[in-house]
């Protein structure tokens, strides 16, 4: 087997957490240009790592067995028909939500616009936590969710003093309290996700729990909020006119652009396992005790996979790349991928296919700076604002479709 390229360099002085985290794209994009490879060795968190660019090794690193019992008995909860009695659910939210976008006077922050949407449907069908319900537990539950994840993502020190706490400690003490409010919702829920989801066969009483917990964090709310507003961008350009109407007609052409989009901008960088043997990956010698890392927005791009790998091409999906949705990891791959993926699926489609029935968008303004951010999720470093332009589509009996423009 081969050796890795690059260095890992020595403890603390040759760590690059910080060249990473600034701007990971161009950290990875800079070194598959100095290796000539897509899989390389550096320090990422004082600990010996390799990065994994390539479709082949990332299919290397995330595969493997399961945790059976444990990944089948979650498994059960996403099933065709369970993923089916959502939909009308996400649609009522998203009528709530999205139905008055043009009729504000005033262009929109999309990603807010989506998160809020986000967090309202993960929290309906996760937690039986409806905002017109239970408005103050809603609210509650929101602010403990962004307060767990904004601590979580800050440096790991637990400090508590008067009139002052640190990010860490404060997202513990938000985790405690969620775990309160999930356990009375297992105990006492009679219906839905948390009654479900306590009757299943976990190896232990806190696992219902801490997988709630997992479901209801504003990370998911936050990926959603990432693609639709990627979603929404994409498909501004007056060029996108015709995209914009095969994808309210062709419920195949919107999953190929929603494919496309997870391609070029996936909501998460990637993730990271610790090498417990030797092992080899994508035909490099990994000593035990290395992180490694797949980096999603750089598998995405690989060329020996992906042609013409920086351009938007739905098409490809049904052309050159038919039946290669495996190749993608923004949820994970493999063993290791998200047990949600599909329900992610609904709630992004149900979401676009109401956007497209009802309005056109435009940025506003045309002009904006829409240079990405990568960490902690993908999305415009200057949020962009949106105006909104409401039509009505219906499609004639000849396929071809009809808009009439309202003004508002």
């Amino acid at each position: 087997m081969a050796k890795l390229p690059g260095s890992a360099g020595v403890s603390l002085l040759g760590d690059k957490s910080l060249e990473f985290y600034r701007d990971p794209v161009n950290f990875c994009r800079q070194r598959i240009l100095k290796h000539r490879g897509r899989v390389f060795q550096s320090r990422l968190l004082n600990r010996p790592t390799v990065f994994v660019c390539s479709v082949r090794g990332m299919r290397e690193l995330l595969g493997g067995e399961e945790a059976c019992l444990l990944r089948l008995s979650l498994t059960s909860l996403f099933t065709e028909t369970s993923l089916q009695s959502t939909k009308e659910y996400i649609f009522s939210v998203c009528e709530q939500r999205l139905n008055d976008l043009s009729l504000r006077g005033q262009s929109e922050c999309v990603y807010s616009v989506f998160k809020r949407l986000g967090t309202e449907l993960v929290l309906g069908l996760f937690l039986n936590l409806r905002a017109e319900e239970q408005p103050e537990l809603f609210q509650e539950v929101v602010q403990l969710c962004t307060q767990h994840w904004h601590g979580l993502i800050s440096a790991p020190v637990n400090l508590k003093v008067p009139l002052w706490s640190s990010g860490f400690s404060t997202a513990l003490e938000a985790r405690d309290r969620l775990m309160d409010i999930i356990k009375e919702k297992l105990e006492n829920d009679t219906g839905g996700f948390p009654a479900t989801l306590a009757s299943l066969p976990l190896p232990d009483s806190s696992a219902a729990a801490q997988h709630l917990l997992l479901f209801i964090s504003a990370l998911i709310p936050k990926a959603l909020a990432s693609l639709l507003t990627s979603f929404t961008l994409v498909l501004s350009a007056d060029e996108q006119a015709e995209t914009r109407r095969r994808a309210t007609e062709d419920p195949d052409f919107l999953h190929a652009v929603l494919l496309e989009l997870q391609r070029l901008w996936p909501p998460f960088i990637g993730g990271r396992r610790i090498a417990e043997q030797d092992i080899t990956l994508a035909g490099f010698d990994v000593p035990k005790g290395y992180g490694a890392i797949f980096i999603s927005h750089s598998i995405h791009r690989d060329p020996e996979v992906f042609q013409q790998p920086d351009s938007f091409l739905p098409e490809r999906w049904s052309g050159r790349n038919a039946g290669q949705e495996n190749f993608l990891c923004s949820f994970g791959n493999g063993a290791r991928s998200c047990i949600g993926t599909k329900l992610t699926d609904v709630f992004l489609k149900e979401a676009c296919v109401f956007l497209l029935k009802r309005y056109d968008w435009r940025l506003d303004p045309s002009s904006q700076d829409l240079t990405y951010k990568w960490l902690p999720v993908s999305r415009p470093a200057n949020p962009p604002t949106v105006s909104f332009t409401q039509v009505d589509r219906s499609v004639s009996d000849g396929g071809n479709a009809m808009d009439a423009r309202h003004a508002v």
